[in-house]
């Protein structure tokens, strides 16, 4: 399994993580109920063959499914918590409901710390940045922090708005998850170059980033242009994402063990990237 130094954080995580979406999320992209035995298995089992690739980042959040998802990976990595980085979320809310969520988190997750603890966002408006930077948001996130509830701090994103770049330069956040993937580029352009990657990266964050496989519209899109083509993009999808040198990990939803050993060997295999530098640089 390749491996890339997160940001400032000291620690060394999978080009590849485990995205816990799909794991709790009732018929997210395709149909499927986190209630039944029969997924939950598949799940449990993607998760042991994660552990078996090298796979250490493993990733979910309090929304997803109303915990079901955090309860599920937290059964399946009890007897591997210390090989492993944990991370999960919780929405923007008052202080000590923030406190509350990570505690719950917690004890669904069957751990005393998580690694990794970000504010779930999609796109933040100005009253976001003023609740978080002003309204002691981000104070309890260090006091958390501090308290060794959890060890690194962060933010997730859908957006590439002005609030991201207060995050980032707001100097306290350690991580940033972002939207990357080979449609939705906002967060990165290397013909400029610009994008809350870069800023992100000057600061230091470690970088994950989601929805490498464009949460389907780039196979749906391709099965409109082009009835006939039975190509998997899967392969394409995620070596474009990983080609971006500032992209410390990308995470990935998997519901079980064949999607898992196949995107790992595709993370092994370095030899699929593209310069994308170079790629999208058209002016000297």
């Amino acid at each position: 399994m390749e491996y890339a130094e997160f940001g400032k954080t000291g620690v060394r995580v999978s080009r590849i993580g485990f995205g816990g979406a799909p794991a709790g999320l009732r018929n997210y992209l395709r149909e499927y109920d986190p209630d039944l035995p029969e997924n939950q298995s598949h799940i449990i089992a993607a998760i042991d063959a994660a552990l078996e690739a090298g796979i250490n980042y493993f990733d979910t959040a309090a929304g997803y499914g109303n915990g079901k998802s955090e309860e599920l990976i937290g059964y399946a990595l009890k007897g591997s918590r210390d090989s492993v980085f944990l991370a999960s979320k919780s929405k923007i809310c008052p202080p000590d409901d923030l406190r509350r969520s990570l505690e719950q988190s917690l004890e669904r997750l069957q751990t005393d710390r998580l690694d990794f603890f970000q504010l779930h966002g999609t796109s933040y408006t100005d009253q976001h940045v003023q609740q978080v930077l002003h309204g002691g948001v981000l104070e309890q996130l260090i006091r958390l922090k501090e308290e060794g509830l959890v060890r690194f701090i962060g933010f997730t994103s859908e957006d590439s708005n002005r609030a991201v770049y207060d995050f980032i330069q707001c100097g306290q956040f350690d991580i940033m998850q972002i939207c990357y993937n080979v449609l939705m580029q906002h967060a990165y352009d290397p013909n400029r170059p610009f994008g809350s990657i870069l800023e992100a990266e000057k600061a230091g964050l470690g970088i994950a980033v989601m929805r490498a496989f464009t949460s389907g519209v780039f196979q749906r899109w391709m099965a409109m242009v082009h009835p006939e083509n039975q190509f998997d993009y899967t392969e394409a999808l995620i070596q474009f994402v990983l080609s971006n040198p500032h992209v410390d990990v990308a995470l990935i939803g998997m519901r079980n063990a064949e999607e898992v050993r196949k995107n790992a060997a595709t993370c092994n295999n370095t030899s699929g990237r593209v310069d994308i530098i170079k790629m999208f640089t058209y002016y000297e």
